[in-house]
């Protein structure tokens, strides 16, 4: 019987059409794909500089540490999904160089007692930083593993004060026009982008407000200087730049759920290889490096830390 010949969706899918049409495939297949594979999923990036930012002082070891190989600082670096600076992978590495960091501030609003506005650098400075390696997947069937420096979500939220009615969390990113070449570039996707949790996947002690990776502070690429990172779902969730996270009694927009109905990229889109997305299967996953597909892990292999969240709940219809 001939072997199953997988063919990964393209980055295109991701977009709707008026936006993929001014992008290239996610991956081409045959023997120049299998060999930038080989070459630690690299090859691509041959011409990228390596830029390495300033190092974070005071960060933590912690025991959220998953024992895969980590994913190279440049595969991290300049492979991306970043809409803001293009459609393209290495887009963001290479034209989110003018992103403004500072001064930057993210409010903390809505159903609480206290609300507050952080400035980036005495956020850091006044929770504890800690070091974790998580998995990553993209809902596009790839995957890294992530050295993140970060704050837990939960610290940051217990600050406030959340009131009984905060059933939510909202968040929305930065729009600097002038700064971000994909903002207005096209109309399909509008800016700023939005995502949301409900309160207790916030106050989950793995939701971390990400400030760096490998012991640095954040590369503009990857969402400088604050991003949401929660490791059981697929990585479109991970809001990038943020600026605003509001508690809420109802359900939040977001940016991709409000397409297609919420059916190819919903509301909780936790990571489940039994639910496929409508255009390809979800069951395996190309690590970044690796020439092989691997099974991909029901809530990307956190079930013992989060499946109690969605006790009683079709998580086939709940995507």
């Amino acid at each position: 019987m001939p072997r199953e010949r997988f063919v990964e969706p393209p980055s295109s899918e991701i977009t709707p059409l008026s936006a993929y049409l001014r992008r290239r495939e996610f991956l081409a297949l045959g023997a120049a794909g299998a060999g930038a594979l080989l070459l630690g999923g690299r090859a691509g990036f041959a011409a990228a500089k390596e830029q390495h930012g300033a190092k974070l002082p005071n960060v933590k070891q912690s025991s959220y540490t998953v024992p895969d190989k980590k994913t190279p600082f440049q595969d991290i670096t300049n492979y991306n999904n970043f809409y803001e600076f293009g459609t393209d992978k290495e887009d963001p590495a290479r034209n989110a160089g003018k992103l403004k960091t500072r001064p930057w501030t993210v409010s903390v609003e809505g159903e609480c007692a206290k609300p507050r506005t952080f400035d980036v650098d005495s956020l850091v400075a006044g929770f504890t930083v800690e070091e974790r390696v998580y998995r990553m997947r993209c809902v596009e069937a790839w995957s890294m593993v992530i050295p993140w420096d970060g704050i837990a979500l939960a610290d940051v939220l217990k600050k406030v004060e959340p009131t009984s009615r905060a059933k939510y969390v909202a968040f929305t990113s930065a729009v600097q026009p002038e700064n971000m070449p994909g903002v207005g570039s096209f109309g399909a996707i509008p800016f700023p982008y939005v995502e949301g949790l409900r309160i207790d996947e916030a106050m989950n002690p793995l939701t971390l407000l990400a400030v760096g990776l490998y012991g640095e502070v954040l590369p503009n690429q990857d969402g400088a200087p604050i991003r949401l990172v929660v490791p059981w779902k697929y990585g479109f969730k991970g809001i990038k730049s943020i600026v605003k996270i509001r508690l809420t009694e109802t359900q939040p927009p977001t940016t991709w759920s409000q397409y297609g109905g919420g059916v190819e990229y919903g509301f909780y889109a936790n990571v489940n290889p039994e639910v496929d997305h409508p255009r390809w299967s979800q069951a395996k996953e190309r690590r970044i490096g690796d020439v092989f597909r691997k099974p991909t892990l029901m809530f990307n292999g956190y079930a013992d830390q989060v499946s109690k969240l969605y006790a009683g709940m079709d998580l086939r219809k709940f995507y």
